[in-house]
C-alpha cells in the first residue's frame, strides 16, 4: 500500500497494490499494522455502505461529540470525495481536500475525527462503504452546506445544474454559523 499526503497532513490517500490476473484482482484493503505505521492508528467500530444515484450529493456531515474518522473507498461508479477540517485549533482549519475515487482506480481516503465530509455522485450510480471509528450518534449530527461560499469546494456539477439533495443536506448551515471543534 502507498500512504498518501495531501495538503492538509492528517487526510491520506490510500493507493493499495493490486494484483490483476485473468480471474480478476486482489488486494488488501485494510491492514492494521500498515495503518498504524502511516500514522492511522485508529479503531474502527462501524462499517457502512451506500449506494445512490448519478448527481446525489451527501453531506457535509459530522458529528460535534463521537467525532467519527472515516476511511472511504468506492466499490461501483465514481464520486468526488470532500473533507474540510473544522478543528478551530489547526493551522488548515476552513480548508478542504477534494479527489476522486472510483472502482476503477481503487484509490481510499483516510478523513481523520475533526473534519466534515461529503460526496458527489459523478458515474449513474455509485456504491460507496467506509470504516468509522465511532457509532453514529443523530443527536450530535451537524451539516455544512454543500455549496458554502467560504469553502468554494471545487464540487464538479455542471453549471447551472444543482445537485439531488436529502432535506437535511439542503438546510445546512453556513460554515460560519456551524459548530466547530475547538
Amino acid at each position: 500500500m502507498q500512504f498518501i499526503q495531501t495538503d492538509i497532513p492528517e487526510v491520506i490517500i490510500i493507493e493499495p497494490r493490486v494484483f490483476e490476473d485473468s480471474r480478476g484482482f486482489f488486494m488488501e484493503t485494510y491492514q492494521a499494522q500498515k495503518f498504524a505505521q502511516a500514522g492511522i492508528g485508529s479503531n474502527f467500530i462501524q462499517d457502512n455502505h451506500s449506494r445512490s444515484t448519478q448527481s446525489t450529493l451527501r453531506g457535509l456531515h459530522y458529528q460535534i461529540r463521537h467525532a467519527q474518522g472515516k476511511l472511504v473507498r468506492v466499490v461501483a461508479g465514481e464520486i468526488f470525495d470532500a473533507a474540510v477540517d473544522i478543528r478551530r485549533s489547526s493551522s488548515t482549519f476552513g480548508k478542504s481536500i477534494g479527489i476522486l475515487l472510483s472502482a476503477q482506480n481503487k484509490r481510499q481516503i483516510w478523513i481523520p475525527p475533526g473534519f466534515a465530509h461529503g460526496f458527489y455522485v459523478v458515474s449513474e450510480w455509485a456504491e460507496v462503504l467506509y470504516k468509522a471509528t465511532d457509532f453514529y450518534d443523530p443527536n450530535a449530527e451537524r451539516v455544512i452546506i454543500w455549496n458554502d461560499p467560504t469553502l468554494n469546494i471545487p464540487w464538479p456539477i455542471a453549471p447551472g445544474e444543482l445537485p439531488t439533495l436529502s432535506p437535511k443536506d439542503r438546510e445546512g448551515k453556513l460554515f460560519t454559523e456551524a459548530e466547530v471543534y475547538e
